[in-house]
């Protein structure tokens, strides 16, 4: 008989955001290969009664990986756990999840690129021969104690999969990727949404907050949690599609879905350093951010959307870039060097 899975979580989660979020993964919308294939593997293993085997998502911030961590032990009838890797700092962290582990259990690892290295080498023989090796006392009266766990299974989230070591990754049986939804999905996703938040919100309004959503449910959801704050105070609580653009461009998201800084950025090659090439530093010097920033959280949807690439020399605007931003692209002289030439603007930061 199946079991109400039991939910145990790290921290505290926003009451809304689960309510939005499916609650079986026949609700999901889109990622319908990872779908199918994680489909069978939990079919399988409800008919031979056995535990699931180990599965790694890996993918950009927002596109379901939580939520397939959730609705799998909820399609299996199973207790559930959620630990996330910033707060395992130490192999004792994690006992709690595993000796509380009851068999055929999901234990959930949000960002398990982070655990320490300590940790990780602690889940091997979890992982393997579900059992754990505890050491007691010091020196010459130390002795280690041998537990072992009733059979689970570690279902692992990243949005960093090259750091996570070889050995962690290759103890997963099943690694899935998820990648960004389409416009039609995520217009379908904003629907079913808008309608568990008690929106009225039109087709065509569905589909322009999902165009301006960077293919990524979780941005979706936050544009449309900001139309319906703007059409309660605003419009009578109705969200059509001239609401919805009035919406967004208040926040300042234009129609491909950038913002303030995405455009800032864009505009700070082009004026400063002539559309590129330049470096990564370069550019964050001028904005007066981190590298990182840039890195992490504005040039991967514009490098996407090809309004940026990347070339041994540095960060170049293309066309469509100049194009988005109502500009023209200069006329490059012959002998001047394309992207991927020898050579570079002078500039006081190399490039990266």
């Amino acid at each position: 008989m199946a079991r109400e899975p039991l939910y145990q979580s790290s921290g505290a989660s926003d009451d809304e955001d689960r309510d939005l979020r499916p609650q079986r993964m026949q609700d999901m919308v889109g990622q319908r290969a990872v779908y199918a294939r994680v489909g069978i593997a939990v079919d399988a293993a409800s008919k031979r009664n056995e535990p699931l085997g180990h599965i790694l998502f890996d993918g950009p911030p927002g596109l379901g990986k939580t939520t397939f961590a959730t609705c799998i032990p909820r399609d299996l009838g199973v207790p559930f756990q959620i630990a996330s890797g910033a707060t395992l700092k130490a192999p004792k962290d994690l006992i709690p999840y595993l000796t509380n582990a009851e068999a055929g259990s999901v234990l959930f690892i949000d960002e398990i690129h982070r655990i320490p290295k300590p940790v990780e080498e602690f889940l091997y023989p979890a992982m393997e021969d579900f059992r754990i090796d505890i050491i007691l006392g010091e020196g010459v009266n130390a002795r280690t104690l041998n537990i072992t766990l009733k059979p689970f299974t570690l279902i692992g989230a990243t949005t960093r999969t090259g750091l996570i070591s070889a050995p962690l990754r290759d103890r997963f049986q099943m690694r899935e990727h998820l990648d960004f939804y389409t416009v039609v999905e995520l217009a379908e996703i904003v629907r079913r949404n808008a309608t568990k938040l008690k929106l009225p919100l039109d087709d065509e309004a569905a589909d322009e907050i999902a165009a301006r959503s960077r293919g990524t449910p979780r941005i979706a959801n936050n544009r449309l949690r900001w139309v319906r704050d703007f059409a309660t105070s605003r419009a009578g609580g109705r969200a059509t599609v001239s609401v919805v653009r009035e919406a967004l461009d208040m926040q300042g998201i234009d129609v491909l879905g950038l913002d303030g800084q995405d455009r800032k950025y864009l505009a700070t090659i082009v004026r400063v350093f002539d559309g590129g090439p330049v470096g990564v530093d370069a550019i964050a010097h001028t904005l007066n951010l981190e590298p990182d920033t840039l890195e992490d959280e504005v040039e991967p949807f514009l490098l996407r959307s090809a309004l940026v690439v990347r070339t041994p020399r540095g960060r170049r605007i293309t066309a469509e870039g100049y194009e988005h931003l109502g500009l023209t692209p200069p006329v490059r002289e012959a002998s001047e060097p394309q992207a991927g030439g020898d050579a570079q603007r002078q500039l006081p930061f190399g490039p990266r």
